[in-house]
C-alpha cells in the first residue's frame, strides 16, 4: 500500500504492464501526470520519512530520482513493451 498523496502500486503496475500503443491520448497524458506528480512528492519526501513499503515500491518504479530506468521499464524493455 502506497503513503498518502502517492500514486497507488496497483494503479501504477496495471498501467505500465499496457503498451503504450494500446492506449488512448488521454490515458497517456493521464499517466504522465500521474508519474510526474508521483515522482515529485517520491523527491519532497526524504526516503528516511518513507515507510518500508514505499521505498520498496519507489526502488521498483523507478521513483529513486536518479535516472535511471525502473525495473519494471527494465522488464518491459526486454519484452519490447517500449
Amino acid at each position: 500500500m502506497s503513503q498518502p498523496g502517492r500514486q497507488d502500486f496497483s494503479d501504477k503496475a496495471a498501467s505500465a504492464m499496457k503498451p503504450d500503443s494500446q492506449k488512448t491520448a488521454t490515458e497517456q497524458v493521464g499517466d504522465y501526470a500521474k508519474g510526474t506528480a508521483d515522482s515529485l512528492a517520491s523527491t519532497m519526501q526524504p526516503n528516511d520519512q518513507k515507510s518500508g513499503t514505499q521505498r520498496a515500491g519507489d526502488a521498483m518504479s523507478g521513483n529513486s530520482n536518479e535516472n535511471q530506468d525502473s525495473l519494471l521499464d527494465k522488464a518491459k524493455n526486454a519484452m519490447g513493451m517500449n
